[in-house]
């Protein structure tokens, strides 16, 4: 079974002990000291990265700048297959490495 986007970003919040999640509606915001690095919704997921890594990121399949600024990217696979799920954990890894200040 492939796992869901969701599914996905739960277990990896799940194994770091400063990330928080807030929801509300049909958006859960994660955050890590008070800086919010990603933004689940219904759309798939946008995550804050360095401008150029969002730019390059933007560019691969089911994935497209978003419209928070040059340094996100939002990612909404059409299936969560190995590589999809492999883009999801780095990118998430970078957005929550970055929000550390």
């Amino acid at each position: 079974m492939i796992p869901s986007v969701a599914r996905l970003v739960s277990e990896l919040a799940s194994d770091l002990a400063d990330a928080h999640s807030t929801t509300e509606g049909a958006s859960t915001t994660l955050s890590r000291a008070g800086r919010v690095f990603g933004v689940l919704g219904p759309d798939g997921i946008e995550l804050r990265l360095e401008p150029a890594i969002a730019a390059a990121a933007a560019r691969t399949p089911d994935a497209a700048p978003s419209p928070r600024g040059a340094d996100w990217v939002r990612f909404n696979p059409r299936e969560l297959d190995g590589h999809a799920a492999d883009r999801l954990t780095a990118w998430f890894d970078l957005a929550y490495r970055r929000a550390a200040g």
